[in-house]
């Protein structure tokens, strides 16, 4: 009666229609459920409200008296360890689940959030940055990377059923990748397993990883969406089989969707495994393709922040594109994760169709790092010459437009570039914020450090400097 939708929705879930030791029956591949044993008061119903939320109340601060109950309102990965524990140590090994820590924690990375989420206020003469509220800050990075959810007392409210009391939270509402969750767990499996259906279709579906990755920093699906791959899900989707377990290549699906590649047990018509199941997410990817500044190695840790470069930034590279190798993985493990990712490519293709693929991906990686070095010399050469502040003079490197125009080359035109490559998107790596972007927009950043000399020669007395470059 109070929530009909989520009860409603729930009631369609396999968690509704399937108990705990009935999931533990089933052969091992066809197991949704990695925990050897579930506790003997719940192995024998179906999961509903309290299974959930009346889980673990010791150690969640928001757990409250709920008519003779402890109910607590946020379900964590602690919770849906119970039942999924291999899958919440796997995804504690994700980038994604230090989404919230990577990015708040990095004061480099902080820096740019102030740049992006910041009130601006003209003073007559310049700009100045005011600090993002959390509200704002909730509402657009912290969305995906997730918030930090804590409780701030209770609040007395009335109910259909009389007077109760209820915490109040902060960072709340989210279901971020990284969210970090008041009982020290990080993450929300509902970012793609969404409540409170929790369906495996759902995250198999690309439209779920849409969310957080469509552009223009990280455009995987709008590339997915151009791709071959994508023009076959499109049209044949309507005749996949998407909650089948395991997912058979070529019967269930007959091209990969994200899920796929990164996360799916994957098996052939025969049975055999041709990729394990996998919530880590980055053990079949060499290359961390998304780059700061540019595109490297895999890092060893899931937490970015330990991260330091010669300068002491907390950065995977020096600003000249040299990796920070002790914090990234080595050539054995990147083969290692190579060939895993072949694994999935060849259920379909001919090993000659991969390794041409291959070949084009990373030479995209090394042509698009090259530009981003190109354009980074440039804005190097502003701070030299002063007609720009840098770290040297104390001052942020993202809030001036040349500073704006160097964090396009590489977080929208050079990433976009990568994704095209790896996925086969075609204009995304070319005219849409492709290889025509990165171009223009050195030249555009070589002008504007010429038009900025020029006036402080002027300045200065002197005639200006000649010539283009």
């Amino acid at each position: 009666q109070v929530t009909p939708g989520i009860v409603a929705e729930w009631g369609k879930s396999v968690h509704a229609r399937v108990t705990p030791a009935q999931a533990l029956a089933k052969p091992e591949l066809k197991r949704c459920v990695s925990a050897t044993q579930v506790p003997k008061d719940s192995a024998g119903v179906v999961v509903g409200c309290a299974e959930c939320h009346t889980a673990n109340p010791q150690v969640h601060e928001d757990t409250f008296e709920h008519n003779g109950f402890q109910v607590h309102i946020v379900v964590t990965p602690k919770d849906c360890a119970i039942c999924h524990p291999k899958e919440v140590e796997e995804y504690g090994k994700n980038i994604m689940s230090h989404a919230y820590g990577n990015l708040m924690n990095n004061p480099v990375h902080h820096n740019l959030l102030d740049t992006v989420d910041g009130f601006q206020d003209f003073t007559g003469v310049e700009t100045v940055y005011k600090t993002p509220d959390a509200e704002t800050m909730a509402d657009s990075c912290l969305y995906c990377h997730g918030t930090k959810v804590e409780v701030k007392g209770v609040k007395t409210r009335e109910t259909s059923m009389g007077e109760m009391e209820f915490p109040v939270l902060t960072g709340w509402p989210n279901q971020g990748v990284g969210r970090v969750n008041h009982d020290g767990s990080l993450g929300s499996c509902s970012s793609c397993h969404t409540r409170h259906a929790f369906s495996i279709e759902m995250a198999r579906k690309p439209y779920t990883c849409a969310e957080c990755h469509k552009g223009p920093d990280v455009p995987a699906y709008k590339v997915y969406m151009v791709s071959k791959h994508g023009n076959i899900y499109y049209s044949m989707d309507k005749d996949w089989d998407f909650k089948n377990v395991p997912w058979v290549v070529g019967k269930d699906f007959t091209a990969p969707t994200c899920a796929t590649c990164h996360a799916s047990l994957i098996v052939d018509e025969e049975g055999n495994v041709v990729a394990k199941r996998t919530h880590q997410m980055n053990d079949r990817s060499p290359y961390r393709i998304f780059g700061l500044i540019y595109a490297h190695p895999h890092p060893k840790s899931a937490d970015t922040t330990i991260i330091k470069n010669k300068a002491g930034l907390p950065l995977p590279t020096e600003l000249t594109g040299e990796p920070v190798a002790q914090y990234l993985i080595d050539a054995k493990e990147m083969a290692k994760r190579r060939e895993a990712m072949k694994e999935v490519c060849m259920a379909c293709h001919a090993s000659s169709w991969v390794g041409g693929q291959f070949a084009r991906f990373e030479k995209s990686i090394e042509t698009t790092n090259a530009m981003t070095l190109t354009a980074t010399k440039i804005l190097l050469k502003a701070w030299e010459t002063g007609v720009a502040k840098g770290l040297a003079q104390g001052d942020s490197v993202f809030n001036e437009a040349i500073e704006k125009k160097w964090v396009e080359q590489w977080l929208f035109f050079s990433n976009s570039t990568r994704f095209a490559s790896a996925m086969a998107g075609a204009d995304y790596g070319t005219f849409a914020n492709g290889r025509w972007y990165m171009s223009k927009n050195v030249q555009e950043m070589a002008d504007w450090l010429q038009f900025k000399l020029q006036g402080l020669k002027k300045a200065q007395g002197g005639e200006g400097v000649k010539g283009k470059k």
